[in-house]
């Protein structure tokens, strides 16, 4: 009879619950040899949990009928007495997140969300004691980081889309998802703080992605280039509940009488790829220009490795103040839009680009800065709109005019990536997102569920990418050349 050798670097070498193959290996056994485990040979019945088992190691022949398996999970065996054989363990030790959990740990180490999980302090008014559960605290980061990929869907039906087949292994222990309530409940023990610090990994991979190789950097400059990053506010609707309404707030109207409460955050994205590099957020509030300069300067302290002197960054009419313009300028450089009521004091004749230098005053600080003013024809629009940009680039002959007009469409084009997925919905409250193409995830009616699974929703955006951010870069290269702004 031929068999098979078992040799040295056999399957049995294999690490408790690696996959080999990285979970697409398939496994040809000749129909024949797939016998029943059971101690009298009968088939296995319905409801009788066992895997089918090996009969025999002759050689599969061409021709002869063979079964292709797909490798599921590496768990130890449990063989119970009439010969039935299961898995040890259940899905949540052996779930991941596939390619986007491989991109995470290839940048920032293997094991992170179960490091994340195992620092993770459980609230215990809602999961109470230390036994093994049919969830894990790694698990329920993964599903709330899936249901931001799923939408329309509960969390119940992302449990059971992150066991997939799992799910249909025989495991000692019968495992199903849990019910909703329970679900709820681990939601609400592991609390916003796991995702939050996942979300800071993954931004900051993202970022440093981009450090390493932007082969699509969109730049300005001549002699002295510099990468172009957008900033601008965006809103988030949560469902219309107590809790939700007391913590975020609502906006459009003074008495917070709006339909729905909402989330406000401040995206800060490469314009090219326009990959999530930062995200603060906090409530909406009912004063728009108030709420977003709390954010700038969260995102200054949250994000100093963002605003760096290489670095311009677009930013729309809302006014941030002089004060805080003046500090984010010792830092960084901005080419900011400004209102028709912003005033201006020339300073200067106007310079050889058209341009002009012009005095900023407010909060008791007086900056200087370069105005540069340019019609732009708006479809529909018989008469074109003017703009209105200053900069805090002086210089007219490294920084052109025409270049740093050409530059800020990036800032819209920027916009409609981080609109795009940035909020979070739940169908079943019939809430939507404003600025989203398509809604995502589920949210909870608790303010803790609202805050974990918008972070679970930032971090995949800068996840997703930033893998694609450098889709032209060619091993070997140090660096590619960067996207010059042509004049308009």
């Amino acid at each position: 009879m031929h068999v098979y050798p078992v040799l040295p670097c056999a399957a049995s070498s294999i690490p408790d619950g690696d996959v080999p193959g990285d979970g697409s290996l398939m496994v040809a056994v000749r129909a024949s040899d797939l016998v029943s485990p059971l101690r009298n040979g009968a088939p296995l019945a319905a409801g009788q949990r066992s895997a089918l088992v090996i009969g025999g190691t002759g050689k599969i022949r061409t021709g002869e009928p063979a079964v292709f398996l797909k490798v599921v999970a590496v768990a130890p065996a449990q063989v119970r007495g009439d010969g039935r054989v299961q898995a040890q363990g259940s899905p949540c030790g052996h779930a991941t997140l596939g390619p986007l959990e491989e991109w995470l740990e290839a940048k920032a180490g293997p094991g992170v969300i179960d490091g994340i999980a195992g620092r993770a302090v459980l609230r215990p008014e809602f999961v109470k004691g230390e036994r093994e559960r049919l969830l894990t605290a790694a698990f329920m980061i993964r599903v709330i980081v899936l249901m931001t990929l799923l939408p329309g869907t509960g969390v119940r039906e992302a449990v059971t889309a992150l066991a997939g087949d799992l799910g249909m292994v025989p495991w000692s222990r019968p495992w199903e998802a849990a019910s909703e309530r329970a679900l709820g409940d681990w939601r609400n023990a592991l609390g916003p703080e796991p995702l939050e610090e996942l979300q800071a990994i993954v931004l900051r991979a993202a970022w440093q992605e981009h450090e390493d190789r932007d082969w699509r950097a969109v730049a300005v400059g001549r002699d002295r280039p510099l990468r172009a990053g957008s900033l601008d506010g965006t809103v988030i609707r949560v469902p219309d509940t107590p809790a939700n309404r007391a913590m975020h707030g609502s906006v459009g109207t003074s008495d917070d009488s709006s339909p729905f409460p909402c989330l406000r955050a401040l995206p800060l994205n490469d314009v090219s790829t326009r990959s999530l590099l930062g995200m603060p957020h906090g409530p909406a509030g009912t004063d728009k220009a108030a709420a977003e300069q709390k954010l700038l300067d969260a995102a200054m302290r949250d994000y100093p490795h963002l605003f760096t002197p290489d670095r311009i960054w677009l930013m729309d009419r809302l006014w941030h103040g002089t004060a805080r313009i003046a500090r984010l300028i010792k830092r960084t450089h901005v080419l900011i839009r400004v209102k028709s009521d912003i005033a201006l004091k020339k300073i200067s004749p106007v310079l050889a680009d058209g341009s002009y230098l012009a005095e900023l005053s407010g909060d008791g600080v007086t900056i200087a800065v370069r105005v540069i003013e340019y019609f732009a024809d708006v479809e529909g629009q018989v008469v074109p709109e003017m703009f209105c940009l200053v900069t805090d680039l002086l210089d007219c002959r490294e920084y052109p005019a025409p270049e740093l007009a050409a530059l800020y469409k990036w800032r819209f084009l920027s916009a409609l990536g981080a609109s795009a997925g940035v909020g979070v919905s739940s169908a079943r409250a019939g809430v939507g997102c404003r600025n989203v193409a398509v809604a995502v995830g589920s949210v909870s009616h608790r303010r803790i569920g609202v805050v974990n699974e918008c972070a679970g929703n930032h971090l995949l955006r800068g996840a997703r990418r930033s893998r694609d951010a450098c889709a032209s870069w060619v091993p070997g290269c140090e660096e590619g050349p960067a996207v010059a702004v042509g004049a308009f």
